[in-house]
C-alpha cells in the first residue's frame, strides 16, 4: 500500500508542475495588458510603463513564473492589479461559498443517484427501470442553469420559501447559509445525479452478471442479500471516478450558477477578473482549482485500493 500511495504522489507532483506551466503559459499569452486595460487606450507611455514596473509587468515572464510558483508554495498568491488585495484574501473569501457550495450538491447528487441506480439495476428492463432511465435522460440533457431558473421561478417567486439569489454569509448560522445554497446547490445536483445514477446502475448490471455473484446465489443467497453483500461494493470502483471528477466540476464549473443566483463564489471572482484583466487571480484561481482535481483524484485512487486489495497487490 506504500509503494502505491508513493507511486500515486509523485505522480500529482508532476502533474501540478506541468498543470502550474501550462495555466502560465496560456494565460500570459492571452491579448491584453492588464496595465492598459486599467489605464484605458489614452494613457502617456511613461504612466504605461510606470504602472507596468509597479504590477510587476516588466520583469521577464521565466523569472514571473518562478516567483509565482514559489510564493503559492510559501501561501503567497500575490496581489490584485485590480483590487491592490491579497489574492489570498480574495480567494478565502470566496472559497467559504464555492466549496460548500460544491460539496452540498456532491451530497445532494449522491443521495439521489445511490438509490435510483440500485432501484433500476435491480428492477432491469421493468417499468421501475424504464421511468428510472428515462428521469436520467432527461436530467443529463437538460442543462443546470435551466433547472436553476425553473426553482427560482418556483420555489422563490411563487412559493418564496427561499431567496431568489444572494449569500448572506456563515456569520448567521450554519443553517441559514444552508438554506441560501439549497436552490443553487439543487440546480448543480441535478444533471450530476442523473450521470451517477446511470454509472451506478450499469455498474452493478455488470457486476451481477458475474460467475461469484451467481455462486452467491447458488449459496442459498437471495438476490437483494447477494446485492447488498457482494455487489454494491465490487461496482464502486466506476462510480468513485465520477464522483470525483464530479465534485471538481461542481467546484470549478459553477460560473453560470453562481452567476444565476448572484452568489460572491470562486466562479463569479473568475469571470470578473477575466473581465478586468487581473491575471495575477485568474492564474491563482485556476491553479487552485487544478489542484483540487488532481487531489481528489489522488484521493480517489487511494479509494480504490481500499475497495479493491487486487490494485495493492500489483505494485
Amino acid at each position: 500500500m506504500l509503494r502505491y500511495t508513493l507511486k500515486r504522489l509523485l505522480s500529482l507532483l508532476i502533474s501540478l508542475a506541468v498543470a502550474s506551466l501550462v495555466i502560465f503559459v496560456v494565460i500570459e499569452v492571452a491579448p491584453g495588458d492588464p496595465a492598459s486595460f486599467m489605464l484605458g487606450m489614452n494613457a502617456q507611455p511613461e504612466t504605461l510603463a510606470a504602472l507596468r514596473s509597479e504590477l510587476g509587468l516588466d520583469v521577464p515572464k521565466v523569472q514571473r513564473y518562478f516567483a509565482w510558483v514559489s510564493g503559492m508554495l510559501s501561501g503567497d498568491f500575490g496581489t490584485s492589479y485590480t483590487y491592490r488585495t491579497p489574492v489570498i484574501d480574495m480567494i478565502s473569501g470566496r472559497l467559504w461559498v464555492s466549496l460548500p457550495l460544491a460539496l452540498y450538491a456532491l451530497v445532494l447528487s449522491s443521495l439521489i443517484a445511490f438509490p435510483a441506480g440500485i432501484f433500476a439495476a435491480s428492477r432491469r428492463g421493468q417499468a421501475g427501470d424504464i421511468s428510472v432511465m428515462g428521469a436520467t435522460q432527461l436530467g443529463v440533457a437538460v442543462p443546470n442553469f435551466w433547472f436553476a431558473m425553473i426553482l427560482v421561478l418556483v420555489f422563490a417567486i411563487n412559493l418564496r420559501w427561499f431567496a431568489a439569489g444572494g449569500f448572506i454569509g456563515w456569520n448567521n448560522g450554519f443553517w441559514v447559509g444552508l438554506h441560501a445554497l439549497t436552490l443553487p446547490a439543487i440546480a448543480l445536483a441535478l444533471p450530476q445525479a442523473a450521470i451517477l445514477a446511470r454509472v451506478m446502475r450499469s455498474s452493478l448490471l455488470d457486476v451481477l452478471g458475474e460467475d461469484f455473484m451467481r455462486t452467491a446465489r447458488a449459496k442459498g443467497l437471495s438476490e437483494r442479500q447477494a446485492l447488498w453483500r457482494h455487489g454494491l461494493r465490487n461496482a464502486l470502483i466506476p462510480v468513485l471516478t465520477i464522483i470525483g471528477l464530479q465534485f471538481s466540476f461542481l467546484l470549478a464549473g459553477s460560473i453560470i450558477i453562481e452567476q444565476v443566483f448572484y452568489l460572491p463564489g470562486l466562479g463569479r471572482l473568475v469571470f470578473q477578473s477575466i473581465s478586468a484583466r487581473d491575471l495575477i487571480v485568474v492564474e491563482s484561481i485556476v491553479m487552485l482549482l487544478v489542484f483540487s482535481v488532481i487531489m481528489v483524484n489522488f484521493l480517489v485512487d487511494l479509494a480504490y485500493a481500499v475497495v479493491d486489495p487486487r490494485l495493492r497487490s500489483r505494485t
